[in-house]
């Protein structure tokens, strides 16, 4: 990048340090993304996707070729036998959440083996707040396994947890507003065998939010039964206006389109309007995007790292997912940095990030990224609760050259403001 020379020494040697970390890292980066590309393109011309599957359709949504054809589509590139991909998922957690309400019954347990759930899925599972509709308000009893001091899965403790009403195990691959290891592919595999070894019964439900085509495989190919995830992060690349996916075991997916419509309904209804040659578009672009990102997050580790700031993970670590976390320490420092990251927005670059309160969080939030869509982590944003150590976790990233000059800008504004030196 360009070294502007009146930005103080230290932040120029910075950029430095962290374009050279980069540039070790690019030869996996790209054997990742080369193989995503090729399956993507491959899922593609299976389901042999046509210009008239790109038109959406209004009303009831009824024969809608193109949104069976998408489903299909991401069932190949997730390795499921079937996907549920709907615009009128509003969120990531909604699409969760149908499949929590869609899968479980009253007096069924459901056990999260990654230690506590991302903050918007307390409420859903009724850990915090009374009277919504929770899980718990359905009769549905919950646990949670912590990781272990090394952020590993806690088999011994899982064993001691499960009871003759435990359905389903819950995984949160990314580690969301945690300062943990987001969980490997591999590290997911040694679940599977786990449980279909000693608990052929229980169904395995992955958050996927964040891990689309990050590593070479995904949950579907090692045996997850269910996993969910939003289109306005990874697989929508970008383009998605709305949505969201869950994918997995025919007869799961199933239940979730019931939950998300009304039985009898299901999967069959539902207008894509304007959103169908977006969410393709999307889906399509979704490895390039994705491989930015990756490189995006690795520069941003490795900068922030040579500024004297713990970073998780650090750059040389192997990734599953595009979170970047770092940890600022102080309230000021956290808003300090949003605020900086916003000025690289292509969108209200003018507007200033301050805390507040947010559907689904219990402490105040603030949150970077000027963003066409709204929220869109796939394209570029900061945040993070206010609560100690001051953690900010940066996520996504269209271009990552993009997400460079954010994170130069944040470092200015910290040093502008006598909060770096």
């Amino acid at each position: 990048m360009y070294l502007d020379p009146n930005w103080p020494e230290f932040i120029r040697k910075a950029v430095a340090d962290a374009e050279e970390t980069l540039l070790r890292q690019l030869p996996q980066i790209q054997k990742i993304a080369t193989h995503n590309h090729e399956k993507v393109l491959r899922a593609f011309q299976a389901e042999r996707v046509s210009t008239y599957h790109l038109q959406g359709t209004t009303g009831y949504g009824l024969g809608d070729s193109g949104r069976e054809v998408l489903d299909r589509v991401v069932a190949r590139i997730l390795g499921t036998p079937a996907a549920l991909v709907r615009g009128q998922f509003v969120s990531g957690t909604h699409a969760l959440a149908a499949a929590l309400f869609g899968v479980l019954r009253p007096g069924d347990h459901v056990i999260s083996v990654s230690g506590p759930p991302y903050d918007t899925l307390e409420e859903v599972i009724g850990i915090r707040g009374k009277g919504q509709g929770s899980l718990i308000d359905f009769g549905v009893s919950y646990d949670a396994i912590p990781l272990d001091s090394q952020g590993k899965l806690e088999y011994a403790l899982l064993s001691n947890c499960i009871t003759d009403k435990t359905r389903m195990l819950m995984v949160q691959r990314s580690c969301g507003y945690a300062w943990r290891n987001s969980l490997m592919i591999a590290e997911l595999q040694e679940l599977v065998n786990f449980v279909k070894n000693n608990y052929p019964h229980l169904l395995i439900f992955v958050d996927n939010c964040y891990g689309e085509l990050v590593e070479m495989l995904e949950p579907g190919d090692i045996g997850v039964d269910l996993m969910a995830g939003s289109l306005i992060k990874n697989l929508g690349g970008s383009l998605a206006p709305t949505g969201g996916y869950v994918a997995g075991r025919a007869d799961l997916v199933k239940l979730t389109a019931q939950r998300l419509t009304a039985p009898g309904i299901g999967e069959y209804m539902g207008a894509t309007l304007e959103w169908q040659r977006l969410f393709y578009q999307g889906l399509f672009f979704s490895p390039l995007t994705v491989t930015e990102s990756i490189k995006g997050s690795v520069f941003t580790a490795a900068f922030w790292r040579s500024l004297g700031f713990e970073v998780h993970p650090e750059p040389e670590a192997p990734r599953t997912d595009l979170i970047q976390a770092v940890k600022l320490e102080s309230r000021d420092k956290m808003i300090s940095f949003c605020q900086g990251l916003q000025k690289g927005s292509p969108i209200d670059s003018h507007v200033l990030p301050i805390p507040s309160g947010m559907p689904g969080y219990e402490d105040e939030v603030i949150m970077a990224g000027g963003t066409f869509i709204q929220g869109a982590t796939s394209e570029f944003s900061a945040d993070g609760p206010l609560r100690e150590p001051y953690i900010v976790y940066q996520q996504g990233g269209i271009s990552s050259t993009y997400v460079q000059m954010g994170n130069i800008l944040a470092a200015l504004n910290l040093w502008k403001q006598g909060l770096l030196d």
